[in-house]
C-alpha cells in the first residue's frame, strides 16, 4: 500500500489456504494497524484464525523493538482482547523495517544487519516483546531488497533468528514463535534476488505482496495494479509466482497477497480502451487509492446501471465514468485467482489485503 495515511485506518484481511495432514484447509488471517483508532474489541476475531498486529519499529541505536507510547496499551492488550471472541486465534507481532512518515531511520535495519551483536540485540528484543505481549510469532515487514541491503547479512539474520527462537523455546518450554516476512514484487520484476535458500530454511512462510504493480502517482499510463496476467509486461502475479517456484521456493511457504484496495486514474481523454491509455495522474483521492467498500459505494452513487466489468485477460474488475478509471479485485477477480492457485496444485496461503 502506498503510504501511512492510507494504511492508518484500515484492517488488512488475509484468506489463507494451508495444507494439513488430512486435507487442505482454508485459514483466515489479517493485519490490524495499531494507529487505526478502531478499538480492538470491534474486531470480530471469530472470523479469523490469525491476526497480525502492526507495527513495532527498530530503534536506530539499540536495534531493539520500540512501540509508540500512544499505542503501548494497544499491543499489550491485543492478544487477550481478540481471544475473548476466539480463544484459538493465533496472533503475530509485525515489525516495520523501512522508513515511514519520517518516524523511523531507514538505515536502522541495514545497520542492524551489518553486525552480529546488533542482530543479536534485535533478535532477543523481538522474542522478548512477542512473549511480553502474548504473541505467537513475529512478522518482518518492509524489507525491500535493494543495493543497500547485503544479502549475506540478511541470510545471517534469518538463520540466527531461527536459532534464537529455537533456543528460547527449549529453554522456556513454550511453543516456538512463528517467523514470517513480506517479499515484495518490485524487486522480482527488477531481477533482484532475495536470499531464497535462507528464507525457505528459516521462515515459516513469506507474504508475497502481489499488488501495487502500477500506481497513478508514479506512472502516466492506466494499468491494473494487481493483474494476475499481463500479455505486455512481466509486472503480474503469475510472473512473480513462477519466478519463485522455478528457483526452488516451496509453494507450501508462499503467501499470495490479493488486494482489497484499488486505484482511480484520471485519463487524458475518453477513448474506448482504458487499459494502457495515457493518464494524467490519480483521481478521486489524493493518491487514487480506494478501499473495496469505498469503491463499491462510489460506483453505487452513480445509480442504476452503473456496474464494474470483469477483464479476464488481466483478471481484474474495472469501472469507468467519464475520465475516471478504477481498477480493483472484485468477486470475479478473486474467484479467478483462487481457481488459478488450485489449478497450480499449490498449497498457498491466499491473502487478501486492503481497506475497510
Amino acid at each position: 500500500m502506498a503510504d501511512e495515511g492510507k494504511i492508518a485506518c484500515l484492517i488488512i484481511f488475509f484468506l489463507c489456504l494451508r495444507p494439513s495432514s488430512e486435507a487442505q484447509t482454508w485459514v483466515k488471517s489479517g493485519y490490524f494497524y495499531a494507529d487505526s483508532k478502531i478499538p480492538i474489541s470491534d474486531i470480530d476475531s471469530s472470523l479469523f484464525s490469525h491476526l497480525i498486529c502492526a507495527f513495532a519499529y527498530i530503534h536506530s541505536s539499540t536495534y531493539q523493538l520500540s512501540v509508540n507510547s500512544s499505542t503501548e496499551q494497544f499491543f499489550s492488550t491485543f492478544t487477550s482482547t481478540v481471544k475473548r471472541k476466539n480463544p484459538s486465534i493465533t496472533t503475530l507481532l509485525s515489525v516495520w523495517a523501512a522508513a515511514w512518515a519520517g518516524r523511523e531511520d531507514p538505515s536502522a535495519f541495514v545497520s542492524m544487519l551489518s553486525e552480529s551483536s546488533s542482530r543479536r540485540s534485535f533478535i532477543e528484543s523481538t522474542i522478548e516483546k512477542a512473549r511480553l505481549y502474548g504473541f505467537s510469532g513475529v512478522d518482518l515487514c518492509g524489507v525491500l531488497r535493494s543495493g543497500s541491503i547485503n544479502v549475506t547479512n540478511l541470510s545471517a539474520l534469518l538463520r540466527e533468528w531461527r536459532d534464537g527462537v529455537d533456543a528460547e523455546s527449549r529453554k522456556s518450554g513454550k511453543p516456538q514463535l512463528l517467523l514470517v516476512m513480506a517479499v515484495y514484487s518490485q524487486p522480482i520484476f527488477n531481477s533482484v534476488s532475495y536470499p531464497i535458500d535462507s528464507i525457505q530454511r528459516n521462515l515459516d512462510w513469506v507474504h508475497l505482496s502481489a499488488y501495487d504493480y502500477h500506481l497513478p502517482t508514479r506512472e502516466r499510463f492506466a494499468l491494473p495494479h494487481a493483474a494476475l496476467f499481463d500479455p505486455a509486461s512481466p509486472k503480474n502475479t503469475d510472473f512473480c509466482i513462477t519466478w519463485l517456484l522455478t528457483r526452488g521456493f516451496p509453494a507450501r511457504k508462499l503467501v499470495l497477497g490479493l488486494p482489497y484496495h484499488g486505484y482511480a486514474w484520471q485519463l487524458e481523454d475518453s477513448s474506448a480502451d482504458a487499459i494502457g491509455h495515457p493518464a494524467v495522474g490519480p483521481a478521486v483521492t489524493m493518491d487514487g487509492s480506494f478501499g473495496y467498500k469505498a469503491i463499491k459505494s462510489y460506483i453505487r452513487d452513480f445509480g442504476y446501471g452503473a456496474n464494474p466489468v470483469y477483464n479476464g485477460t488481466y483478471v481484474v474488475n474495472l469501472f469507468r465514468k467519464g475520465l475516471v478509471w478504477i481498477n480493483f479485485d472484485g468477486v470475479e477477480a478473486i474467484r479467478a485467482k483462487v481457481t488459478y492457485a488450485k489449478e497450480k496444485g499449490a498449497p498457498w496461503l491466499q491473502c487478501v489485503s486492503g481497506q475497510q
